[in-house]
């Protein structure tokens, strides 16, 4: 199930206003860039770096994730673990906006989406 168009279009404008305003400068960005996508009713934020493996492929290396659900209308708030797997962000699980998404992902206090 996919966000309604209007919400996506408003999703869309924030999330690309909110990683313009995170990204490295743009000398760096071959080494480091970071995007979003969305993925039927969820946000996801990663980062782009270039292969240690395979020399001139880049990687996209998720960090955050919002689900909207429905139901309840708020963000589900999720963090990636080493072992690759979306695990709930315990010390605040849902948020009513996703703005309030991006505050804790910037706020990052426990450390768990940026490292």
């Amino acid at each position: 199930m996919a966000l309604p168009l209007m919400n996506t279009v408003d999703v869309i404008e924030l999330m690309e206003n909110y990683v313009e305003a995170i990204r490295p400068s743009e000398d760096i960005r071959d080494m480091l860039d970071i995007s979003y996508e969305i993925e039927d009713q969820s946000v996801v934020l990663f980062e782009i770096r270039p292969s240690w493996s395979t020399p001139g492929e880049k990687i996209h290396m998720r960090y955050a994730k919002a689900t909207f659900v429905k139901k309840t209308n708020t963000w589900k708030v999720l963090w990636m673990r080493a072992s690759g797997q979306w695990n709930i962000y315990k010390p605040m699980p849902e948020v009513p906006l996703l703005e309030d998404f991006l505050d804790l992902v910037e706020e990052d206090k426990y450390r768990c989406f940026k490292g």
